[in-house]
């Protein structure tokens, strides 16, 4: 028999909601077993156990909404750090984007436990995505996450001549980060200066740690895509909805 593990993981297994959310419901009587109401935080179950959630979670999690944003440079991804602004202060009436298609009206309640589902630093543009669903955060950034993001990134070679293609190989598979192999990675030149980046994980500065390797430094990099989400028209520093038509 396979050994129980505990509710709130398994709901996660199961994509019914992150485990924090698991535990806030479990805490309000919206989880059964079996049919029958579980509320005790650190509960266990079986795999082959039925799990159900009450129609109210149902709903307020129909409710949490997921924004998008073209992040300019100088804004951080998460918490504020040494004196910068946290792109969540870019969510507000004035810098929604004018063209935005989805049926949503901004409430400022709708940044209430708005997280970010990936990093994009400092001096890094382009598409950046904050969430109140834990269930998108988990496809994005968990252990599991399968992914993909694409990245277009303006480089300058720093010796004599252009990048051997031994080293582009390099970039594509055979780097380590930290004393840990890097998955593989599509690397392909766009133009002279510029490359594109396609990667399922998402280590600190890892595209520009993966240049300096080669001897390539980053002049300027922009996200433009997060699985089949793509950044599009939106412009810098506005911000939209992600769509019930929309998937990651």
């Amino acid at each position: 028999m396979s050994e129980p593990v505990r509710l709130s993981k398994r709901m996660s297994e199961l994509g019914l909601c992150s485990r924090r959310e698991a535990d806030a419901w479990i805490e309000r009587g919206w989880v059964r077993v079996d049919g029958e109401v579980v509320s005790q935080l650190g509960s266990k179950v079986l795999p082959h156990q039925k799990i159900t959630v009450d129609k109210r979670a149902s709903r307020e999690q129909s409710e949490r909404v997921t924004i998008l944003i073209n992040k300019p440079v100088g804004y951080v991804s998460g918490q504020a750090e040494d004196g910068y602004t946290p792109a969540v202060a870019l969510v507000n009436a004035d810098s929604h984007w004018e063209e935005d298609t989805a049926k949503i009206r901004f409430k400022p309640s709708q940044k209430r436990g708005l997280v970010p589902a990936g990093r994009l630093d400092i001096d890094s543009v382009g598409l950046l995505v904050l969430t109140q669903d834990g269930r998108i955060a988990k496809k994005l950034i968990g252990e599991d996450s399968t992914t993909d993001k694409e990245y277009l990134v303006r480089v300058r070679y720093q010796k004599p001549g252009r990048l051997p293609d031994k080293d582009l190989q390099l970039l594509r598979h055979g780097l380590k980060l930290d004393g840990k192999a890097l998955q593989p990675a599509k690397v392909d030149w766009q133009n002279e200066d510029q490359l594109r980046f396609v990667l399922r994980e998402g280590k600190k500065r890892q595209i520009r740690r993966m240049c300096e390797a080669v001897g390539l430094k980053v002049i300027g990099l922009k996200r433009v895509r997060i699985g089949k989400v793509r950044l599009g028209a939106l412009p810098p520093g506005k911000w939209r909805y992600l769509r019930p038509d929309e998937s990651f």
